[in-house]
């Protein structure tokens, strides 16, 4: 079975740091493009950042650009989004995801990816 696990988020105030992981079981992180997502209530999931199967071209949305990082390590089997100077506007659930066609696609659809996250919260407090 394909799955990814989260852990982390949390509460932070304005201007801390946060990260948010996830554990990959059933595939290989180096042959799957790597993306996380954030949902606010009312909204459609928006993408903040992806990286290719090669490890290779982050991408980051325009908001957190400068602020978020995305990495994999591929021994441990995980993904992480490191999230500094944080804002009350980053407050959202963050999904993170797998595509099995290794890209990194700037603002990539839900539907490129096949394999999601449960989900974790973050809470930026101003």
């Amino acid at each position: 079975q394909l799955r990814l696990v989260e852990s982390g988020g949390g509460l932070v105030q304005s201007g801390g740091s946060l990260r948010v992981s996830c554990t990959a079981s059933g595939f290989r992180l180096d042959e799957y493009g790597i993306g996380w997502f954030r949902q606010v209530p009312g909204k459609d999931r928006g993408w903040v950042s992806c990286m290719n199967s090669g490890g290779r071209g982050a991408r980051y949305a325009e908001s957190v650009q400068g602020r978020f990082t995305i990495s994999r390590d591929l021994n441990k089997g995980t993904m992480d989004l490191q999230m500094n100077r944080l804002k009350s506007e980053d407050t959202a659930v963050y999904y993170c995801a797998a595509e099995r066609l290794g890209r990194c696609r700037r603002s990539a659809p839900e539907d490129d990816f096949e394999i999601w996250g449960q989900g974790t919260q973050v809470t930026v407090s101003s």
